[in-house]
């Protein structure tokens, strides 16, 4: 019995070691891939296959992963380029890159050290491309530089399995002294905008002054007429009135029947308060026999 017992251990044990080892050999040949990436997956140096995100597993020995890849997108930040514009000015221009593997399997095996040559087309494409434009295109033209920049990239790098989503110009620094220039016309610039500024409020200003001057002369105008106006008619009003009562005068002359002799005491009368103003000369007619004739005709017209 004693040695069916040993035998019987001994057969655990190597069970208990063969299941240890087979899970030494399995579990490390299981893999999960994660959210935004792959594995490149080689079996004996040669492309197997590329896994997705989930879980995977691999032959032992045979089978490795030889890569693993990340889809999310990248920047790549390129150090200043030394490029020439076409009327010979030499500046400095650092470029920013978008980009994002679509193709895992070009991008391990389409070229090596594939973000080194992308840094190198990016030099090269800025060169050509600044090299057909003036110092003040290359400043004012940056979404022109950049999307043709990024048609260009997108175009050379697709063999590569990479898709540039997006280029920008991330610095233009030209030369110390096109700096000071630049900075000079600016201030002229500016100076001149102000005198335009000014000039345009004064004129402004003159005008508008000119306009209250030319309301207020014609208020004036309007003003002088319409007292001119007023000042006729109160006097076209006043002669009326003397007129009206000069008539009611010999109206009632007429009415009460006067006589010469009435007529002449009245005379007499009006000529005695008029010799009590000042200054006043009266020459009497020593022939009161006038003054009869003179208040006989008074009458006669006032008869009429």
């Amino acid at each position: 019995m004693l040695p069916i017992v040993a035998v019987s251990t001994g057969t655990v044990v190597g069970v208990a070691i063969g299941i240890i080892v087979l899970l030494l050999l399995i579990i490390p040949n299981i893999k999960i891939v994660p959210q935004a990436t792959t594995f490149i997956i080689e079996r004996l140096g040669t492309y197997r296959t590329t896994w997705e995100t989930g879980f995977h597993m691999k032959v032992p020995f045979i089978d490795r992963v030889a890569k693993k890849i990340s889809l999310k997108e990248k920047v790549a930040d390129f150090a200043p380029q030394a490029v020439i514009t076409k009327d010979n000015v030499t500046m400095q221009i650092d470029t920013v890159l978008f980009y994002q593997i679509v193709d895992p399997k070009l991008y391990t095996y389409g070229i090596e050290r594939p973000i080194v040559a992308i840094e190198n087309l990016s030099a090269t494409t800025l060169r050509n491309i600044i090299g057909d434009l003036e110092l003040d295109q290359t400043l004012t033209s940056r979404d022109i530089i950049n999307t043709r920049m990024r048609e260009i990239l997108d175009e050379a790098t697709d063999p590569w399995g990479i898709k540039v989503n997006r280029v920008e110009l991330k610095n233009i620094i030209p030369p110390k002294e096109i700096q000071a220039a630049m900075e000079k016309q600016m201030k002229a610039e500016r100076e001149k905008r102000e005198k335009i500024l000014i000039a345009e409020g004064e004129k402004e200003s003159a005008i508008r002054v000119a306009e209250g001057e030319k309301e207020a002369a014609i208020l004036r105008a309007e003003a002088k007429k319409e007292a001119a106006i007023r000042e006729a008619e109160g006097q076209a009003q006043a002669i009326l009135a003397v007129q009206e009562a000069t008539a009611k005068g010999l109206e009632m002359i007429k009415n009460v029947g006067a006589d010469d002799g009435l007529i002449a005491i009245k005379g007499l009368e009006a000529l005695e308060k008029v010799g009590q103003g000042a200054s006043t000369k009266i020459i009497i007619p020593s022939d009161l026999q006038g003054i009869a004739g003179l208040t006989t005709t008074i009458k006669e017209i006032a008869k009429s």
